[in-house]
């Protein structure tokens, strides 16, 4: 193997495990939806509140529309006249309920956890804001540019003053 040979085959390897897996992230080119350059996640309140309607919605579809109340009746009434295939259709009722129960408690699932789920980040929203509206006012005391040297900082408001005009004690 001459030298020239070598130095291709291993610039070659070299550049295969340089481009071979990237831990940081996906290249700016497979990733069209990532949002920005972090590609947060992003979801609002509509968007919880619309998947949690349609799950609520379709279990209320599903009560209505999917339920075969009359299977039951009709099973038992051609086992009763000695047809085999009333076996076979409670059957498969049997296999349809349990199977429509799941569905049903899928969906029950999503919209309630949609509500849970926006309900707590408001929560989490409220909380955030408090405290860093609460640190913006104790910041705002530390600020040495806040009033001029010598002066109180009105951050901290006045003390009262007493009926004499003095300042309390």
């Amino acid at each position: 193997m001459a030298w020239d040979e070598w130095e291709q085959l291993k610039a070659s390897a070299a550049q295969k495990q340089a481009t071979g897996m990237q831990l940081n992230g996906l290249p700016p080119e497979d990733r069209p939806n990532a949002g920005g350059p972090q590609g947060d996640l992003r979801v609002d309140q509509q968007d919880l509140a619309a998947i949690g309607d349609k799950a609520f919605t379709l279990y209320n579809r599903l009560w209505k529309e999917a339920r075969v109340v009359s299977t039951d009746t009709t099973a038992s009434d051609l086992t009763s006249q000695g047809f085999e295939l009333g076996g076979a259709l409670a059957h498969v009722a049997t296999r349809w309920d349990r199977q429509l129960a799941s569905v049903m408690d899928a969906c029950a699932l999503i919209s309630n956890h949609m509500d849970f789920t926006k309900n707590a980040h408001q929560g989490d929203e409220y909380f955030i804001q408090r405290h860093v509206s609460s640190i913006d006012t104790l910041d705002a005391g530390f600020d040495e540019s806040y009033a001029p040297p010598g002066e109180k900082n009105p951050v901290y408001g006045e003390k009262e003053k007493d009926e004499k005009g003095k300042g309390g004690s």
